[in-house]
């Protein structure tokens, strides 16, 4: 088993942050470790910047290159990287118009670029950082922008509206269900790794990544190596080259200390 890995790739919600949303100490050390070795660290995260940036320890913010939104965000500071792959603005219309029409009931949250929007008050607080509140706006006034990222909260029906924009956007449940989240057709975090990775001159065949929800598939896919947490999905887990243990049992340490 190859675990050379220069590039690791890390999740953060179910994978790094343990159920209280922190990093255990022994996971830092891990990355920490791995990172004074020469390897580059990555977060692939659903998040934003902002609650990105709350969450880490600043050790890690200090060493980690970011794919923020799925990959409609990517960031390294120290390479002077950065590029936004934002829904294109008539589609991000549709998209709302479509909600608005035959999803009246849900709850829509709307990025653009990491400045937060809602059609109202939240519904289930537990999905957002609690130090952050959306400007709620109505519909009318959202379609005008060009999302990074739209995310859905008490809907119903995700499978229509998953195949009526499956040509024109990147719609993925998450969440056990409860989330749906919308990026440009382009964006997803092995997109956005691979485009690091040609940086770097890394191929993706020396990645390892780490994740744990069905937006993490196509980061273990194209990675050399893939890891499933041991609280992942079904499916996540029978793609992966490895099933390590939980988030809550410091699963990421357990592989990154095994790396030569």
């Amino acid at each position: 088993m190859d675990r050379k890995g220069s590039v690791i790739a890390l999740d953060l919600d179910g994978t790094l942050l343990g159920s209280d949303k922190r990093v255990s100490a022994r996971n830092a050390a891990a990355v920490l470790a791995a990172h004074r070795t020469g390897r580059r660290i990555v977060i692939a995260t659903a998040r934003p910047p902002r609650s990105v940036m709350e969450l880490l320890p600043g050790e890690l913010l200090d060493i980690c290159s970011f794919v923020f939104y799925n990959g409609a965000l990517i960031r390294d500071a120290r390479s002077g990287i950065e590029e936004h792959l934002p829904i294109e603005a008539d589609i991000t219309a549709e998209l709302l118009d479509y909600c608005g029409m035959h999803m009246g009931d849900c709850h829509i949250s709307m990025e653009v670029n990491d400045v937060w929007f809602a059609n109202r008050d939240l519904d289930d607080p537990a999905f957002y950082h609690s130090k952050f509140k959306p400007a709620i706006r109505p519909l009318s006034e959202l379609r005008l922008h060009a999302a990074t990222k739209v995310l859905l909260t008490s809907f119903r029906e995700a499978d229509a509206i998953a195949q009526a924009f499956a040509e024109r956007a990147n719609v993925v449940l998450t969440d056990g269900g409860r989330l749906l989240q919308i990026m440009n057709k382009s964006a997803s975090k092995s997109a956005g790794l691979l485009r690091l990775c040609a940086h770097y001159g890394v191929p993706a065949s020396d990645m390892i990544a780490f994740g744990d929800d069905r937006n993490d598939l196509d980061m273990l896919q194209t990675a050399g190596y893939g890891v499933a947490m041991g609280n992942a999905v079904p499916e996540l887990k029978a793609l992966a080259r490895h099933v390590t243990a939980t988030n809550d049992e410091d699963g990421v340490a357990a592989v990154l200390e095994r790396l030569a």
